[in-house]
């Protein structure tokens, strides 16, 4: 059965509120990148063809699983990175099978969970065994889980003149790409470490 237009319509407004723009939008240029089929990125997201097709096309709103927006702003931090240009068909294919395989972690509320328990905090605050660009995506899964782009930067607009740097943080992790949330992480990761 077909879904309504007004649906669709609805549907991709409400992706553009949740994930910045609709979904069909963000995923397509990733498809192109990396030269794979809807079902084969699918398979990396860890969802069925059909429903990543659902999703691309408005048919279906939300991604209700929250490890599965996580590897998609990890497919998307991939695409993005300055050395992905360099990176061999075979290195390309390596990454997404470990984006695809962090299914093995637990996700619950957005916190990862190890079967050792939380990851335990390492050097300059970084939680060991994660980069600045895990710990910011996490961030900004668990930003956009509890709120809309519309409500990030609502808050963030309340909280401007009084605490602007708080409002840069809800907007660039709540509202932004995941590489100015790692580029953010990391100076903020700098700054910490020369005021010691």
């Amino acid at each position: 059965m077909a879904v309504a237009e007004d649906t669709v319509v609805r549907n991709r407004a409400l992706q553009a509120e949740w994930y910045g723009e609709p979904l069909g939008d963000r995923v397509r240029p990733l498809l192109d990148r990396l030269g794979l089929s809807q079902s084969g990125l699918a398979g990396v997201l860890g969802l069925s063809a059909p429903m990543l097709s659902q999703l691309m096309s408005g048919q279906r709103a939300k991604i209700s699983n929250p490890a599965v927006l996580h590897r998609l702003m990890a497919v998307e931090e991939l695409v993005a990175g300055p050395a992905f240009g360099a990176l061999t068909a075979a290195e390309i294919k390596d990454r997404l099978a470990e984006i695809r395989a962090e299914t093995a972690t637990t996700t619950t509320s957005n916190v990862r969970v190890t079967e050792r328990g939380p990851d335990a905090e390492g050097r300059d605050g970084v939680p060991a065994g994660r980069g600045p660009a895990e710990s910011a995506r996490l961030v900004q899964t668990v930003l956009r889980e509890v709120a809309s782009a519309a409500e990030i930067e609502a808050a963030a607009a309340l909280l401007a003149d009084r605490f602007p740097d708080l409002a840069e943080v809800l907007r660039v992790y709540g509202n932004g790409r995941a590489s100015e949330a790692e580029a953010h992480f990391i100076r903020k990761i700098v700054d910490h470490a020369r005021s010691r």
